[in-house]
C-alpha cells in the first residue's frame, strides 16, 4: 500500500517524527522539570530527590564516569564555579520507555575561571544535548554532549571561524 492509497483510504498513518514526538509521560515529564530546577539552583536535596545514588553519569569534561547526586553536583559546582548565574532551558524532549533526550539551551556569564580560562565577563548561550535514562522515578544515569567548542569560543578562548 502506497501512501496516496493510505490517505484516500483513511487509515491512520503514523511517521516515525510523530511516533517520538509526543509528551512525556506525568511521571518522566515531572523528573525532568524537577531536574531542571535542580540544575538551575545547585540545590543538593532536589539532586538527592531525583537522582538515583547509583547513578551514572557520563560528561566530557570528567574522562571517569561520575556517580550518584555528589558526582551531578560536582559538575554543577564546576559551571556555577565559572558561570554564576548559569540557567539551563530544557527546549525539547524526546521521549521512549525510561530513556529521555533533552536538547537544553544554557546562558550564563563567564565570572570565573573555566578549564584555566580566566573569566572574561562575556555572556555565552549554547545547546547541549544529552540522554538520560529513568527508573523509578528517578535518573540513573546521563550521556551528555554541550557545546564546549561553542563556549570556548564565546569566552574568548578559542577563535570563531
Amino acid at each position: 500500500m502506497n501512501i496516496d492509497s493510505m490517505l484516500r483510504s483513511q487509515i491512520p498513518v503514523q511517521t516515525s517524527l510523530e511516533r517520538h514526538s509526543k509528551m512525556p509521560s506525568q511521571s518522566t515529564e515531572s523528573v525532568m522539570n524537577r531536574f531542571v530546577e535542580f540544575i538551575n539552583t545547585g540545590n543538593e536535596d532536589f539532586a538527592r530527590e531525583v537522582i538515583s545514588p547509583d547513578a551514572v553519569f557520563h560528561a566530557p569534561s570528567h574522562p571517569e564516569p561520575l556517580r550518584g547526586p555528589d558526582g551531578y553536583l560536582e559538575v554543577i559546582g564546576m559551571m556555577r564555579s565559572a558561570f554564576p548565574d548559569v540557567q539551563w532551558t530544557l527546549e525539547e524532549t524526546v521521549t521512549e520507555g525510561d530513556t529521555v533526550a533533552a536538547r537544553f539551551t544554557m546562558r550564563g556569564t563567564h565570572d570565573g575561571e573555566f578549564f584555566g580560562i580566566p573569566a572574561s565577563g562575556n555572556k555565552i548561550s549554547v545547546q547541549a544535548m544529552n540522554f538520560y535514562y529513568l527508573a523509578d522515578g528517578r535518573i540513573v544515569g546521563e550521556r551528555g554532549q554541550p557545546d564546549l567548542l561553542g563556549v570556548m569560543q564565546q569566552i574568548g578562548a578559542v577563535p570563531a571561524p
